[in-house]
């Protein structure tokens, strides 16, 4: 059987489907997982992992034989194609499985920033309602102009979804795309344009705090920042700044910088959303991920052919 390297967790589904034409050797399982890869990385054939986690380049370095990574999730910035490529290694995500599941936890987040629900939710729950009346006031989702940060797969799913609000959808990416939606060149100008500012750019070099303090001050006062990308896409440090000043007016996050660790300074505002990396987070959705990322490995072992390769290795 084919020896594979397991990074971070699975479900039993994908275990015991693994595990048939598998020997699973998993990273969790050791005291030091680099020591074992130095001293068995040699026969290791291929590797599962995650967006998060990715591939240490040390890790990838104990590997002189992989054929395949499979990386469960839409993300792989943790994983260094370039370097795979180079060793004859083909790198897998599973895109288009989450698509509607994140577009619908963006749309959800801008619709709680501009409805105040967690605000009305502790009112409710103090018995402010009963001893004070009505709640104030909030914003209508409706007509608003959303500037979409990517336009990938996703961020097409996230514009089908917030038609029925009758939005103006428009859009910033390397490039234009053939698309409906007026194309912006510069970011900022965009920004400066829109209501609402929703992020779904890969992560990685290129899009390093792409969203930076000069795009929150064009979004400005009355706009509402979403994040459902990688918390490396915004500076984490101007946001928070921006949010304590009324420079930007409110945000939903589901990516951090440092994720599981966030901000105590985020934590104590009250015009910001943060979620704990659920974009994708449905028994459904999270069922068809593992499916698809076990489906790349077993079908290259077969042979020699993956279902959805990153672009950067589509030629392989």
């Amino acid at each position: 059987m084919a020896n594979l390297f397991m990074i971070g967790s699975a479900t039993d589904v994908m275990l015991e489907r693994l595990g048939e034409k598998f020997t699973i050797h998993r990273a969790s399982d050791m005291d030091d997982p680099q020591a074992w890869l130095d001293e068995n990385g040699a026969g290791v054939d291929y590797v599962a992992t995650n967006g998060h986690d990715g591939v240490k380049p040390a890790f990838m370095a104990a590997l002189p034989n992989l054929k395949a990574i499979s990386c469960y999730g839409v993300g792989y910035d943790a994983i260094d194609t370039n370097a795979a490529r180079e060793k004859g290694v083909v790198v897998t995500h599973t895109p288009n499985v989450l698509n509607a599941e994140v577009a619908t936890t963006a749309v959800m987040l801008m619709m709680v920033c501009y409805r105040e629900l967690l605000r009305d939710d502790a009112y409710v729950r103090a018995g402010r309602w009963e001893k004070e009346g009505n709640a104030p006031l909030t914003r209508s989702v409706d007509g608003q102009t959303v500037g979409i940060l990517g336009l990938g797969r996703i961020g097409q799913a996230i514009a089908d979804k917030l038609a029925p609000f009758d939005t103006t959808v428009v859009y910033h990416s390397r490039s234009p795309k053939d698309v409906d939606y007026k194309y912006y060149s510069n970011l900022v100008d965009m920004a400066r344009d829109v209501d609402v500012l929703i992020c779904i750019t890969p992560g990685g070099p290129s899009t390093n705090k792409i969203v930076n303090r000069e795009v929150m001050d064009a979004l400005g006062p009355q706009g509402t920042l979403i994040n459902v990308s990688r918390g490396s896409v915004v500076d984490e440090d101007a946001l928070i700044a921006a949010l304590q000043d009324g420079r930007l007016g409110w945000a939903g996050l589901d990516v951090f910088v440092e994720e599981p660790k966030v901000p105590e300074a985020l934590r104590k505002l009250d015009n910001v959303v943060l979620l704990p990396h659920v974009g994708s987070a449905t028994v459904e959705t999270r069922a068809a991920m593992g499916a698809l990322t076990v489906d790349n490995l077993l079908q290259h072992l077969k042979d020699g052919t993956v279902i959805s390769p990153v672009p950067e290795c589509a030629d392989m």
